[in-house]
C-alpha cells in the first residue's frame, strides 16, 4: 500500500517546550506534538488512532469497513456505526457530494493505494454509487452487491478527533495531532501548508488565533495516478475526478472529522456551489483553484493571523 505524501511542511506549538513523534498509521504519516510534560501521553495517542483504523479501514482484513466490503454484511464496533452516520449526515448535507460509494470507484476502478490503473470512462459511467446501497444500524450494517465504501474522506479527521478528545480528557491542552491534512491544534500552533507545484516549498503559513482549532486540507495532488487529472477526489455525480479546485484549506472550530467530510466535499463541486457551502459553514478558508487564483474567505481573521502566501496572489470572494 502506498503512503499519501503530506500536505503539511511545518507545524508547531507557539510558545511551548514540545516534544513531536512520527507514527504511520492510516496510510499516511501521523504526528503527535505535545508539551514535554505531557509526553508519556503521545503513546496512547497513537493507539486511539490505530483503533479507528482498525474499524474504519478498507484494507485491513480485520476492519469492519473492510468486512462490509467483502462480504456485503458485517456486525459494527462504536467507531464503524458513528463513522457511518456522520458520512449519512455528511451525505444530506452536501447536498450528496460527499459520498462514501465512490468506493466502488476509489477500490475498484482506481484502485488507490494498491494495484493502481487509470479508469476508462466507460467504466467511470457504468459505476455504481448509490448511497441506498448501504443499510446499518447500531449493530450490523448490509451492502448491496456491486458497491463499496471509502471513508477516506473522514477518516483521519474522526481519527484525529478521537485522539483529541483522550488530550482534552488529560488537560493537555498544548497538543496538536496531524494526520498528512486533517491537524488538531489544542492550543495556538502556526501551521505551514504545501505547494502543489514544487515540493518542500510553502504554498502559505499563518498561526491559529485561538485554542483548540482545526485545520484540514484536501488536494488533488495528493493521491492520483500517472497525473492530477486521475486523482482520488471523485466528483460522484459526475462520476469523475475532479479539477476545479487543486486545494482546499478550512480551519475552524467545528470537529476534524466535519473538516475534513466538508472539505472533501466542496472539492468536487462546482465553483459557485463550492464557494456558497463553504460561507455557510462559519469556518475560514483559503482555496487554491485549477486557473492557479488563491481565494481566501473574508472571515480568515477569526481563525488565523500572520497569514503569508507564497508566490500566489490573494483574492477575496
Amino acid at each position: 500500500m502506498k503512503l499519501l505524501s503530506l500536505f503539511l511542511l511545518t507545524l508547531f506549538l507557539v510558545d511551548a517546550k514540545a516534544v513531536s513523534r512520527t507514527q504511520v498509521i492510516m496510510s499516511t504519516f501521523v504526528t503527535i506534538t505535545a508539551d514535554e510534560r505531557d509526553a508519556d501521553l503521545i503513546t496512547d495517542g497513537f493507539e486511539i488512532i490505530k483503533k479507528v483504523e482498525k474499524s474504519l479501514s478498507s484494507y485491513d482484513p480485520d476492519a469492519k469497513i473492510y468486512q462490509l466490503n467483502k462480504n456485503r454484511h458485517a456486525e459494527l464496533d462504536a467507531f464503524s456505526y458513528e463513522a457511518l452516520s456522520l458520512s449519512k449526515n455528511y451525505y444530506a448535507v452536501t447536498d450528496g457530494y460527499f459520498d462514501i460509494m465512490v468506493g466502488s470507484i476509489t477500490k475498484d476502478l482506481y484502485r488507490f493505494g494498491e494495484d493502481e490503473r487509470v479508469a476508462s470512462l466507460a467504466e467511470l459511467s457504468g459505476a455504481n454509487v448509490s448511497f441506498g446501497a448501504l443499510r446499518f444500524n447500531e449493530k450490523e450494517a448490509f451492502l448491496e452487491e456491486g458497491v463499496k465504501l471509502d471513508l477516506g474522506g473522514m477518516g483521519k479527521g474522526f481519527g484525529v478527533d478521537k485522539a483529541a478528545e483522550f488530550f482534552r480528557s488529560k488537560d493537555a491542552k498544548s497538543t496538536i495531532i496531524a494526520a498528512s491534512g486533517d491537524i488538531r491544534c489544542l492550543s495556538v500552533c502556526k501551521v505551514e501548508v504545501q505547494s502543489p507545484f514544487k515540493e518542500d516549498d510553502v504554498l502559505f503559513s499563518f498561526e491559529t488565533t485561538k485554542d483548540d482549532l482545526g485545520i484540514t486540507t484536501s488536494g488533488n495532488y495528493n493521491r492520483y495516478v500517472i497525473s492530477t487529472k486521475n486523482n482520488h477526489l471523485i466528483d460522484p455525480k459526475a462520476k469523475r475526478p475532479q479539477s476545479l479546485f487543486v486545494s482546499i484549506t478550512l480551519v475552524g472550530d467545528i470537529s476534524s472529522s466535519d473538516l475534513d467530510a466538508y472539505a472533501t466535499a466542496a472539492s468536487v463541486m462546482p465553483i459557485k456551489k463550492a464557494y456558497e457551502f463553504m460561507d455557510g459553514l462559519g469556518v475560514g478558508y483559503i482555496v487554491m483553484q485549477g486557473d492557479g487564483e488563491l481565494v481566501v474567505s473574508k472571515n480568515i481573521s477569526e481563525y488565523a493571523k500572520n497569514l503569508l502566501i507564497g508566490d500566489a496572489l490573494k483574492k477575496q470572494p
